[in-house]
């Protein structure tokens, strides 16, 4: 079952494309930044191909750990017809035992060892190694970081986006700008959420995937050691190998010795010649030599120096730009403040002015039935 959980992957990816699509605006028609839409779904298509390409080792890797599996049903029930004996016999001559192309190179290459009188492991040639080459470990064990560094880089470019498009001098300017802003924050805020999430759902399907692949290769060693090891060399093989090999010692040291003779005084003479020529030949060419290394570190040390000062005018460079990050975010904290307090004093205005509004009409109201007892009366006495 665990080999299977790259499905987990292809669900995630679908389900998140769907998540994007739907906080956008595509389903329901309301697009409201097309750029945001374009920027999740050139993410998202890179996200894509990288989990088609890890996809794909999965399935490779999958064939092989199953073959493997196969293989070693096959041994345990070969073993149990033999009599539990060694299967090794009828093994050595079956070219078709593997069928998956890396199992078969590498089982031929152990059969044509053991041909050569020279015992080795299966383990020599099907092994983890082999399983991390198949299954592309060096790919998909960069994936999650991947991942997670696409989520960083969408949060920057959104930043980006939105910071670009902001701009203003008073409350009323800034307030207009405050939605591109925002904008680019939802791009940043997106892009952070699924890098993050892939990242995590993919380091846990790809160790799974993995930890099954390797149980397999040790169901599979554990089986073949019982059921179908080649048996070592005899004795007398080793004990014919060891004198071969003390043999060719002993050649070796007589031909050291028959090397080491000559007159001595005749050595002597060409040893002193030889150190001659050899100090005078040092010394004309280390005089060169040393002046060319004074010019070469010479220039090294202008190159060191330059390079210092590169790297301090970057780091005054970079704690600029933190200041005025810094700078940017008390600026844009004071205008939020005096947009607070404004929309406090707006509050407070408009609370004033209802209730003049309503004391007003209360007055108006009262005058005008005075006026119309008046009248009443007037027309009364008349």
């Amino acid at each position: 079952m665990k080999s299977r959980l790259y499905y987990i992957l292809l669900a995630a990816y679908f389900v998140m494309v769907a998540f994007v699509l739907y906080v956008n605006g595509v389903f329901t028609g309301e697009v409201a930044s097309v750029s945001n839409l374009m920027i999740n779904g050139v993410f998202l298509a890179i996200i894509g191909v990288l989990f088609l390409i890890s996809i794909a080792s999965f399935l490779r890797l999958n064939r092989l750990t199953d073959e493997l599996e196969d293989a070693a049903g096959d041994l345990l029930a070969g073993y149990k017809e033999a009599g539990n004996k060694n299967v090794w016999p009828s093994l050595q001559e079956h070219k078709g035992f593997f069928e998956e192309k890396n199992l078969k190179e590498a089982f031929a290459k152990f059969r044509g060892r053991v041909k050569g009188k020279n015992p080795c492991d299966i383990e020599d040639y099907i092994n983890e190694e082999l399983l991390e080459r198949v299954g592309s470990n060096y790919f998909n064990s960069g994936i999650s970081g991947t991942m997670t560094g696409l989520g960083i880089l969408g949060t920057f470019i959104g930043l980006s986006l939105g910071l670009g498009s902001f701009s203003g001098d008073d409350i009323y300017t800034i307030s207009d700008n405050v939605g591109p802003l925002l904008s680019g924050m939802k791009v940043a805020f997106h892009t952070s959420v699924y890098g993050i999430i892939f990242s995590l759902i993919f380091n846990f399907v790809y160790r799974s995937i993995m930890d099954d692949a390797y149980g397999k290769l040790d169901y599979f060693l554990s089986v073949f050691r019982q059921c179908a090891m080649p048996p070592a060399g005899t004795s007398d093989a080793n004990t014919a190998a060891m004198l071969v090999y003390q043999a060719n010692q002993a050649d070796y040291l007589k031909q050291i010795l028959e090397l080491a003779k000559g007159e001595s005084r005749e050595q002597a003479k060409s040893l002193e010649h030889m150190s001659g020529v050899f100090l005078q030949q040092l010394q004309s060419a280390m005089n060169t030599e040393f002046k060319d290394l004074g010019a070469t570190l010479k220039l090294a040390a202008q190159s060191q120096a330059a390079n210092a000062e590169s790297n301090r005018v970057m780091l005054e460079a970079v704690n600029t730009l933190a200041e005025s990050a810094r700078n940017l975010q008390e600026s844009m904290s004071h205008m939020m403040e005096r947009q607070e307090i404004f929309a406090e004093e707006l509050k407070n205005q408009r609370q004033e002015l209802v209730s003049a509004c309503t004391e007003i009409s209360r007055d108006v109201s009262t005058q005008l039935h005075t006026f119309e007892q008046m009248r009443g009366i007037y027309e009364n006495k008349n």
